[in-house]
């Protein structure tokens, strides 16, 4: 069986980072031939690794001639919430990547992301950026969706990769809040607010917006719309802005036609293909699970667990004293 190789990333001042490394190449290998023995039996695998291993005999002289050129290819997964709360292990990995890979290895991103907060995806786009900084080819794939903040990300890939019916584009910026001044009012409920500069604060949940106020916040909305654009456009300039920056968005075809995406297609499809003349390469990283998430107990239980830790000192002090008065007696 396949296992992966699992190491410690550290951070300062926080909990460390597991990191998950799945040589995909291998794992995918083991895969066939447990179909093979199971499907027409120990004979024929038999006959199917023998036939494998000359098929890789052929690739090691291939390579050892320099007849085509091979990279490494690492694979990072971003599953994308209104935060961008998966910038915080995408960080990491793309520092170990960037301390490691070789200039001209690729980096595959599946990414699935509807969008969210503008400075959480700005972040996560200024992530993806570095890996093109340190000379690594970028190919983002999208099997589902990439709109808003997500597109963001997308777009500074070299290569953007979309299935069929992914969702594309939405680059746009929207803010909704409700407004509770008139239900205040009528229950004779006062709301004061302080600030200091004439526009700390516009638009409230709990004040009276007048048109000065929807106004500011309108212009604030279009500043952050232009800057997206902006970005976009440094990075996908064949776009025609005035047709896709409208905040809609389009199925995998209809993107292609638009330059929002280079070609239709899996990711698994993809990566597929990369595995016939590269070693590819899975990263997964997450918080190192505590004693209480691996025994599989409730957050509930993980408290009181902690909280009983944190007294077994006192607890054992207590029995130790406790047991002396019966020695001394």
């Amino acid at each position: 069986m396949i296992k992966g190789i699992i190491f410690m990333l550290f951070h300062p001042a926080k909990n460390p980072v597991e990191l998950k490394v799945m040589h995909l190449n291998k794992t995918q290998a083991q895969r066939r031939q447990d179909l093979v023995e199971a499907t027409q039996g120990k004979a024929a695998l038999k006959q199917f690794k023998k036939r494998t291993a000359k098929e890789n005999k052929k690739a090691l002289k291939k390579k050892a001639k320099g007849k085509h050129d091979s990279h490494q290819v690492f694979v990072l997964d971003f599953d994308g919430d209104i935060k961008a709360t998966a910038v915080k292990h995408l960080r990491e990995e793309i520092s170990t990547l960037i301390s490691t890979a070789n200039e001209g290895d690729e980096v595959v991103v599946r990414l699935e992301s509807g969008g969210g907060l503008v400075h959480g995806y700005g972040l996560a786009a200024a992530q993806l950026v570095r890996l093109k900084d340190a000379g690594l080819k970028l190919t983002v794939c999208v099997d589902k969706v990439a709109a808003s903040g997500g597109y963001m990300m997308a777009c500074v890939a070299d290569n953007v990769i979309a299935a069929p019916f992914a969702i594309i584009g939405s680059i746009g910026v929207v803010s909704q809040l409700p407004n509770f001044h008139k239900w205040l009012k009528n229950h004779d409920v006062d709301y004061e607010q302080f600030t200091a500069g004439d526009y700390k604060r516009t638009v409230t949940i709990f004040g009276e917006n007048d048109a000065e106020d929807r106004a500011k916040y309108q212009e604030e909305l279009e500043q952050t719309h232009q800057l997206f654009k902006h970005f976009v456009n440094r990075y996908r300039a064949m776009l025609d802005l005035d047709k896709v920056a409208t905040g809609e968005h389009w199925y995998g075809e209809d993107a292609v036609h638009l330059n929002l995406v280079d070609s239709l297609q899996t990711s698994d499809s993809y990566i597929l293909e990369l595995m016939d003349d590269n070693e590819v390469y899975v990263l997964h990283s997450r918080q190192k699970p505590t004693l209480a998430e691996k025994l599989g107990l409730s957050q509930a239980a993980e408290a009181a667990l902690s909280i009983a830790a944190d007294k077994l000192p006192e607890t054992l002090m207590r029995f130790d004293y406790n047991s002396r008065l019966n020695i001394l007696k």
